[in-house]
């Protein structure tokens, strides 16, 4: 795959078929693509880049003269593109092993897994790296601002990759990460997710324990400390398991801690903190990711570029130029000192961390958590108990209906009333209200200087922050 190809990818518009695009435009092959939904953030990566996406799938998007199709897991077998691509014997790939055989030969890959904080593990690993001079591939499932992308194609050996458990295409119905040669590897957590394709948390601990098979002897794995679904799948590796962890963590940590975060404390916009490593101080952080799971997400890419011989200075002054990431506590506007936040947080465990970490870098802000259920399992009664815990930090909770839900069997879907009742029952103050309409107008009749609005959904939201903006703007 070394020369230049004519490459057609269908369903180019998801976050990784984009960005390997970018990443093969980049390499030198020409590309096209097609969608059904060609909207930004992605079509404009797509523009910026020059590829040319087509809107919709047709048998005429493919030219006469592709070389080689790319398939991506949002498309079936009885896909228009798909039928023309089979019927001329076109040889096809999916996402996943595109990148493994277009971009994973002869490299170092670092892949970062995990149920959370997997997004922003690898932008800060992909940053500090780059920073440091080490010009790392990259190939990540969020905007990351300091590439001001989601991918880079690199010239040294290091290729850092977000590892998704989700699976890879029709033809292919294991886990994507299982392409991706992982030379070493963070895990951050294993949870129950995606539950339209893992039936149960056992299939999901046994493709993650497939996945940290294919380390190989001499490479690092970087796990969680404090997790029985993490431990179960790392016994008998031949690679070097190390944990972290962070003395925030809840119940301490009952098995020894390789890398530690100790005497926590906020500096202004910033959190500070020592790093231990086997019972040796190591030196002092300062760093923008707030909260326990941003602490232990640090410490996995400390540990990993210790182990790829970076220096310390390298390493603290990769985290100072950190300029974050999209849709991961992202203050989109700011009106009448009302912060209006876009955050990508879906299940349970990752809205109950984000909202934590927001009321340690924001204590004197009232705090409005607004959560609409889109993804496969938060649509869902999986966690149903689990979403009413999770929303308690916060001082207002507006809870809408889940999406497209006709989509979900009526005795399997979330019931987003119920949870806001338990709340209130607990002295919450929190709403159920089923339009953006009605969440505007709730909002631009309470909210209060100095508030904080943190909107949670895996998807769009019907463009609610930036109408609330407008309304903020229109009220003042």
């Amino acid at each position: 795959m070394s020369r230049s190809e004519r490459i057609h990818m269908i369903a180019i518009c998801g976050t990784g078929m984009a960005a390997l695009a970018g990443l093969l435009k980049k390499a030198g092959h020409h590309v096209t693509g097609s969608d059904q939904a060609v909207y930004p953030p992605m079509s404009t990566l797509l523009e910026q880049d020059g590829i040319l996406c087509k809107q919709g799938f047709s048998p005429d998007h493919i030219a006469p003269d592709t070389d080689r199709v790319i398939i991506g897991n949002a498309v079936s077998k009885d896909n228009a593109e798909v039928l023309e691509t089979l019927g001329r014997k076109l040889p096809y790939l999916s996402m996943a092993s595109a990148v493994a055989g277009y971009f994973l030969k002869n490299k170092t890959s670092l892949v970062v897994t995990g149920t959370h904080g997997k997004t922003t593990t690898s932008s800060v690993l992909a940053s500090v790296l780059n920073s440091a001079g080490k010009d790392p591939g990259a190939l990540i499932g969020g905007w990351v601002n300091n590439f001001d992308s989601n991918h880079r194609l690199g010239k040294e050996p290091f290729f850092v990759i977000e590892g998704d458990e989700y699976d890879t295409a029709f033809f292919d119905k294991g886990p994507k990460f299982l392409h991706y040669r992982p030379s070493h590897a963070i895990l951050t957590s294993i949870e129950f997710d995606h539950a339209d394709i893992f039936q149960d948390l056992s299939a999901i601990l046994n493709a993650f324990q497939k996945f940290v098979q294919l380390i190989p002897k001499e490479g690092f794995l970087l796990v969680a400390a404090g997790s029985p679904e993490i431990d179960q799948v790392v016994q008998n590796l031949p690679c070097r398991v190390e944990r972290y962890g962070s003395e925030m963590d809840e119940g301490g940590q009952e098995k020894e801690v390789d890398w530690q975060a100790l005497s926590i404390k906020q500096n202004n916009d910033l959190i500070e903190f020592d790093v231990w490593y086997r019972q040796k101080k190591m030196g002092r952080i300062l760093s923008p990711l707030f909260g326990n799971h941003n602490l232990k997400n640090s410490l996995a890419v400390i540990a990993l570029c210790y182990h790829l011989g970076l220096s310390w200075d390298d390493i603290q002054q990769g985290f100072r130029a950190f300029k974050g990431i999209k849709r991961r506590q992202e203050i989109i506007g700011t009106v009448n000192d009302i912060l209006v936040m876009d955050d990508f947080a879906h299940h349970p465990t990752a809205i109950r961390e984000t909202l934590a970490g927001l009321k340690l870098r924001y204590p004197s802000r009232r705090l409005w958590a607004i959560f609409e259920p889109r993804s496969a399992t938060s649509r869902r009664n999986i966690f149903q108990k689990e979403f009413t815990s999770a929303f308690q930090q916060a001082d207002q909770i507006v809870l809408t209906d889940i999406f497209s839900s006709e989509k979900i069997p009526a005795e399997s879907r979330l019931d987003p009333e119920k949870i806001v009742s338990e709340l209130n029952a607990l002295n919450r103050q929190a709403y159920f209200l089923s339009t953006t309409e009605q969440i505007l107008d709730v909002l631009e009749n309470q909210l209060s200087s100095g508030d904080l609005v943190c909107i949670m959904s895996s998807g769009g939201f019907d463009g609610l922050h930036q109408k609330l903006l407008t309304r903020l703007r229109q009220s003042v």
